[in-house]
């Protein structure tokens, strides 16, 4: 399954109990589509690809812009203007020419967010609004797709981890992202980064640890944050874990659905 090249590139893994040979050609055999290639999928999609994530699907519609280069480490200056997801796939291919790069350059959405999701084994959400978070997480409980999801404030982050297709140990379906947050928050209560600002060094912690969550996911070790939400205090460099559980009111897996395709995203 691994070459002499990517036993001599994986050789710090492969010594890793936890991941060893069969957890690096795990690594070899998944297909995982990464939503944004911002703040969050910058140092992400570097760690994913360094690790040797076989197929890595980008899907951003953004091009590359000054202001980004404080804290989206996977562009540089001379790409400015430039696709994001073209700039991204030239990095990684230097990084790492045995990982397969698919571009989407478009914006997920209500059109395309099933057809897309459906093509990887698990989808990592770095978007930078809640919009395209509910959206998400909504299409891939759908397609019973595993979700990593993150986002990061001022100096704040979150991570969480949604298997809502499978159960626990106990029978009980997982929680949804709609267990955990019902609503979005009305609009204009929380700040883009634009306004209030973003410590480019934080969405680098956030991101990196998004990777190794998902490297746990394809690999299964260690206890992950299925029903966890990772909270990250960026001032104070405090660590906290809540847990949350499935919610029989939740419009996805509930009691009684209201949610079954993605119409609601139609308009926006």
């Amino acid at each position: 399954m691994l070459t002499p090249d990517e036993l001599e590139r994986y050789a710090r893994h492969i010594v890793l109990h936890e991941v060893g040979g069969p957890g690096q050609a795990a690594l070899k055999a998944a297909r995982v589509l990464v939503v944004g290639a911002g703040g969050l999928g910058a140092p992400l999609l570097l760690y994913l690809a360094a690790a040797g994530v076989g197929t890595l699907g980008i899907v951003d519609d953004d091009v590359v812009s000054l202001s980004n280069l404080q804290r989206q480490v996977i562009h540089a200056t001379p790409d400015l203007g430039r696709p994001k997801v073209d700039s991204a796939a030239d990095v990684i291919g230097r990084l790492n020419p045995n990982v397969t790069v698919e571009r989407h350059r478009t914006r997920i959405g209500a059109t395309n967010a099933l057809d897309l999701i459906g093509r990887y084994d698990l989808v990592v959400d770095g978007s930078d609004n809640f919009g395209t978070r509910y959206l998400v997480s909504d299409a891939c409980c759908l397609a019973k797709t595993p979700l990593v999801t993150g986002a990061v404030g001022i100096f704040d982050g979150t991570i969480t981890t949604l298997r809502p297709h499978e159960r626990g140990s106990d029978g009980t379906p997982n929680p949804t992202y709609r267990c955990l947050f019902p609503e979005p928050p009305p609009p204009g209560t929380v700040p883009a980064c634009a306004e209030a600002g973003i410590l480019g060094a934080f969405t680098g912690v956030i991101g990196s640890l998004m990777a190794v969550e998902v490297a746990r996911e394809i690999v299964g070790f260690g206890e992950g944050l299925v029903g966890r939400l990772l909270m990250v205090d960026g001032r104070s460099l405090r660590f906290e874990t809540l847990r949350y559980a499935w919610d029989p009111g939740n419009p996805l897996t509930g009691e009684t659905p209201t949610i079954t395709d993605l119409s609601a995203y139609e308009e926006r």
